[in-house]
């Protein structure tokens, strides 16, 4: 399991409210995605203001690459002005509090419930 973070420099002027109409318009296309575990949308406040991010949480490196190909950063550019900055991470981990639950990746990918204290 892997963990995708993309970060994106706002236009000037660009506002939250502007940001979460755009979010609505491409929701669908996020939830029809049968690859994708998570995304969060994310808006940057205090000294990450005037930055966006999206954190995504993909089975794959190249899950998240085909959700995230040339015309997808294209389409970034056009809204943002610029290219994403895309990282991914290895996702060892995830302390889920609201389900309860903690579980553990290994090397392979295979996911461990873990008994929690």
């Amino acid at each position: 399991m892997i963990v995708e973070l993309v970060t994106f420099t706002f236009p000037e002027g660009h506002t939250r409210a502007k940001e979460i109409e755009g979010i609505r318009g491409v929701v669908g296309k996020w939830a029809a995605n049968k690859d994708l575990v998570r995304k969060h949308f994310l808006w940057g406040i205090g000294e990450a203001e005037g930055t966006g991010a999206g954190v995504y949480i993909w089975p794959s490196v190249e899950a998240a690459q085909r959700a995230h190909n040339d015309e997808w950063r294209e389409t970034v550019k056009k809204r943002t002005g610029g290219y994403p900055t895309i990282r991914y991470f290895d996702l060892m981990t995830l302390v889920d509090n609201e389900c309860g639950a903690v579980t553990e990746w290994d090397e392979n990918g295979k996911a461990h419930q873990l008994e929690t204290v």
